[in-house]
Formats: structure tokens, C-alpha cells, sequence
């Protein structure tokens, strides 16, 4: 039987309830339950309004501030300028899309991985050093393809959406744009 979902309540004083454990927890707790891939949902305890995202969001604002940052300025920049732009739906497809990829690969990369380790769980240091030296450049390599690939079918798909707009409104006449000259025979 699956596990049901783990029902975590927010209360008005800002403090998080679990009712699994019938405990108060806090924001590392709540890191703790995405690393361990517990499926939960956070609600508001008065409205039921899910607060899921906005406790994940503040998880990853602690995370930023607290050391070597995982987005840089200027990425952040670029992902705001996304929102309320044509493209933002496509773009959160996108980069979910791009981190199931790295999550893949990252997957593979450790099945791949477990010949390095001995029975008790060590890893031969030797052997490590050698797999990741070889498999760093290959990631980049295949993320880099990934990426150029994306890229590229990003362009086909606005060049496809600009000819159908082109097609769609071709009979319609604007103000201010002069007709298209008549076809010669």
C-alpha cells in the first residue's frame, strides 16, 4: 500500500504542524522530508490554501543565503523577467524538463558508480578519482548537447509560432502597414 500523502499544517503564528507525528517541525524539518522524497503538502490551518511551493521557496531562500549560492544574478534576473511574459508557462516546462534530465543522468551516473565502492560501503578512493575524472566532462558534454538541443528546438517552436501568427492575421489590415504588393504573373 502507498503512503499517504503527509498532511503538514501552517498555522497564523507561522509555526508548521505535522500531523503524521503530531508535532511541531521546522524548516529543516521540512528539508529533511524532500530529501528523504516523503510526498507531504502544506496547508494553512485555517483556509486550507496550499502553501507547499511558498515553504519550498522559502527552503531554497534559506539555502541561497546560507552558502555557496545555486542561481547566480543574473539567472535570477532572467527568470523574473519570464513572469507575466508570453513564454512563462514554456519556460517552467522547461527547466522542469532540464533538471529531470540532470536528475537521469545523475541517476545513471551512480548505478554506474557502485562497482567503486567495497563490501563495507567504502569507496576505493583510486578508482573514484578515476570515474569522476572521466565522467565530469562527459556530463558537460551531454548536458551541453541537451541544452544546445533545447535551444535550438525553442527557436524552431517561436519561428513556428511567428509564421502561424503571420498566416493567421495576413488578410487583416492594420493601420499604418501598407499593403503587400499584388503578385506578378
Amino acid at each position: 500500500m502507498a503512503n499517504a500523502m503527509r498532511l503538514i499544517k501552517k498555522y497564523p503564528n507561522r509555526r508548521l504542524y505535522d500531523t503524521q507525528t503530531s508535532a511541531y517541525i521546522t524548516l529543516a524539518d521540512v528539508k529533511q522530508l524532500v530529501l528523504a522524497n516523503e510526498d507531504f503538502k502544506v496547508v494553512d490551518a485555517k483556509s486550507s490554501e496550499d502553501l507547499t511551493r511558498s515553504i519550498l521557496l522559502q527552503i531554497i531562500l534559506e539555502e541561497e543565503a546560507g552558502g555557496t549560492p545555486l542561481f547566480s544574478s543574473p539567472m535570477l534576473a532572467q527568470i523574473i523577467r519570464f513572469y507575466g511574459h508570453a513564454m512563462q508557462g514554456m519556460m517552467g516546462t522547461y527547466l522542469e524538463k532540464t533538471m529531470q534530465a540532470f536528475v537521469e543522468i545523475q541517476n545513471k551516473m551512480q548505478e554506474q558508480s557502485k562497482g567503486f565502492y567495497d563490501p563495507k560501503g567504502m569507496p576505493n578512493p583510486e578508482l573514484w578519482a578515476q570515474f569522476m575524472s572521466m565522467q565530469a566532462p562527459m556530463v558537460q558534454a551531454m548536458m551541453g548537447n541537451y541544452i544546445e538541443q533545447s535551444k535550438n528546438l525553442f527557436v524552431q517552436m517561436q519561428e513556428q509560432m511567428q509564421q502561424q501568427t503571420r498566416n493567421m492575421f495576413q488578410n487583416f489590415p492594420f493601420a499604418g502597414t501598407p499593403p503587400e504588393p499584388p503578385e506578378r504573373k
